[in-house]
């Protein structure tokens, strides 16, 4: 007859290695990482634009007509010429250079933070904005439209193009072949508005993608590009695409938020 100590040996050797399982309940078989728990950058904090291109259309308000660059439809002229400030702030739409497809290329600084687990939040000082890109969401199909839309976002890691599924609406990808650890955002829902402070428009059916991107100078310094690109078939003839640079602050000195203003 086997002896207890010699049956318990022979049981575990039958069933095999138990696998460690992470603390948490992370492993194999537990829910899985939060957004905040599976972040591959870290990008909270305060940060500052830095305008180093484009300033005549950043910096000041452009002249009515100035739409370089822009490549808008005859529709999007049309309406870009009609741009009336004094008629947005009678109609207390100053705001419309604001929304989502324009705000990140206003100068200013941000603030970003977790809101939850699965929230990343970026507040703007500029306009007093807040934008909140949710991660495992889907946008509503009959929200109300909101200046800062519905921002749907993920983790993009390692390689874009590598055994991963498409996440834009069209297969539009610029940053094809650089290797980076990213957020990528779509923002759907948006009213319609300014991608400049002179009137240049998108429509309510705009799309707008977003790839931010970290990254540390030799001096210590950290940095995120954002790579928007806008699509808007109403107004826009191929899709608007920019790069904005902000950089780190080390705390939060000169936020300072300010009310939106049309001119």
């Amino acid at each position: 007859m086997m002896k207890p100590n010699a049956l318990i040996v022979a049981m575990v050797l039958i069933a095999g290695p138990v696998a460690a399982q992470p603390p948490g309940g992370r492993g194999r078989g537990g829910p899985p990482p939060t957004a905040r728990e599976a972040a591959p950058v870290d990008l909270t904090g305060y940060w500052v634009s830095v305008v180093t291109e484009d300033w005549r259309w950043r910096m000041v308000t452009p002249a009515l007509g100035d739409f370089v660059s822009v490549p808008l439809t005859a529709e999007g002229r049309k309406v870009g010429l009609s741009w009336d400030p004094s008629r947005d702030e009678a109609e207390g739409n100053q705001c419309r250079a604001y929304g989502a497809a324009g705000i990140m290329r206003l100068p200013g600084r941000l603030h970003i933070t977790w809101e939850d687990d699965n929230t990343l939040k970026i507040d703007t000082d500029y306009g007093s904005q807040t934008r909140r890109l949710r991660f495992g969401a889907t946008a509503p199909p009959d929200a109300e439209p909101t200046w800062q839309g519905s921002s749907v976002a993920r983790w993009e890691s390692p390689l874009r193009g590598v055994g991963q599924p498409d996440f834009s609406p069209v297969g539009l990808n610029p940053r094809e072949g650089l290797r980076g650890r990213s957020l990528e955002v779509v923002t759907t829902g948006m009213r319609p508005g300014y991608l400049r402070k002179n009137g240049v428009p998108y429509s309510g059916n705009a799309v707008l993608r977003e790839f931010f991107d970290l990254s540390t100078e030799p001096n210590g310094d950290i940095w995120f590009v954002v790579t928007s690109i806008v699509e808007d078939p109403q107004y826009l003839a191929t899709p608007f695409v920019t790069s904005t640079n902000f950089k780190r602050l080390p705390d939060a000195s000169g936020w300072n938020p300010s009310p939106c203003a049309v001119r």
